[in-house]
């Protein structure tokens, strides 16, 4: 076990020194960032031709950007507006994962197995907060359609192009749905087609709600029509989905939320009977019990699974 705390504080501390090179070496301004993905990294290079990027953290995000996890973790990140590399959020995990096994460990009796299930809770942190504010981006992105549609037909009514209209949404409505068309006017401005540029935002922010205004707009370019009419239809639409959909999560808010505390609960009492009484624990887990603990171990885990997809299912209703 010591040799297990030397080695995690050891990969503790190259990771540090790793960060704190990133961080003094790779630092760059936002539109440096956004630009890049279009530019090329050689954009950014100083005098001498050198990158401004650690060759480390080059070399990690290229081998797990490379992978359909990497890819995945990417637009995760993306989603949640969350100003970090595939790399660096694997480097994230392995800290969470030794630090929380490490915590666990100390106060767990010094127990493999206490170590164990902070490691698995450590490894579950990161994601968690990434679909937490994944998840709230979204929906405050979604929430703001029908005001962005308002404020594009508004435009198009005073004569605005669509392409005018755009900048006009991202100057003027607020974070998260400006910055996602400031984004889009900055692909158009650097010479990607309205059609691609759309696209891209879409496969950013997958929303039904979006694609109809994407796919109202590219056939409005194609067939012509009165695109303020069409996009003033799916604004009363939106508002009147979004407006169900937040009834919706009114009442099916104590489903959602019993249903992930019901299914939390065992794990969470069986932790602290751990930490505070292993003796009790690892009494059904005895030489002439252990097939019965075992049994009733996989029973919880199916029959907890079970009932959270039952709940989740009940209150998955779709508009």
């Amino acid at each position: 076990m010591q040799l297990l705390l030397i080695g995690g504080g050891a990969l503790i501390l190259l990771l540090l020194i790793i960060g704190i090179v990133v961080t003094m070496t790779g630092e760059r301004s936002l539109v440096e960032e956004r630009l890049t993905e279009y530019v090329g990294e050689e954009f950014y290079q100083d005098a001498d031709g050198d990158e401004k990027t650690s060759p480390v953290s080059d070399w990690v995000n290229i081998q797990v950007e490379g992978t359909d996890w990497g890819g995945g973790v990417a637009r995760n990140l993306a989603q949640a507006d969350l100003k970090l590399k595939p790399g660096e959020y694997l480097a994230l995990i392995v800290i969470a994962i030794i630090g929380v096994a490490f915590v666990a460990w100390f106060f767990g009796g010094r127990s493999i197995v206490s170590a164990i299930i902070g490691a698995i809770v450590g490894f579950f942190l990161p994601r968690f907060y990434v679909n937490r504010q994944k998840t709230k981006r979204l929906q405050a992105f979604g929430e703001q359609l029908a005001d962005m549609l308002s404020l594009m037909v508004n435009g198009l009514r005073a004569g605005f192009s669509t392409a005018q209209a755009m900048e006009a949404v991202s100057k003027e409505m607020p974070s998260p749905l400006s910055d996602e068309f400031k984004r889009v006017v900055q692909e158009m401005q650097l010479g990607l087609s309205m059609e691609a540029a759309m696209d891209n935002i879409l496969r950013r922010i997958p929303s039904e709600d979006l694609d109809l205004i994407i796919t109202a707009i590219n056939v409005q370019r194609e067939v012509g029509g009165n695109l303020a009419e069409i996009l003033d239809t799916i604004a009363h639409t939106i508002r009147e989905r979004v407006r169900i959909k937040g009834e919706i999560r009114v009442l099916t808010a104590q489903v959602m939320y019993s249903g992930r505390f019901l299914a939390m609960l065992p794990f969470i009492l069986s932790s602290i009977i751990w930490f505070g009484n292993k003796e009790y624990v690892m009494s059904v887990f005895q030489p002439d019990t252990i097939m019965c603990g075992y049994a009733i171990f996989g029973a919880a885990l199916i029959l907890v699974g079970l009932g959270y997809f039952i709940m989740m299912r009940i209150a998955d209703i779709e508009v």
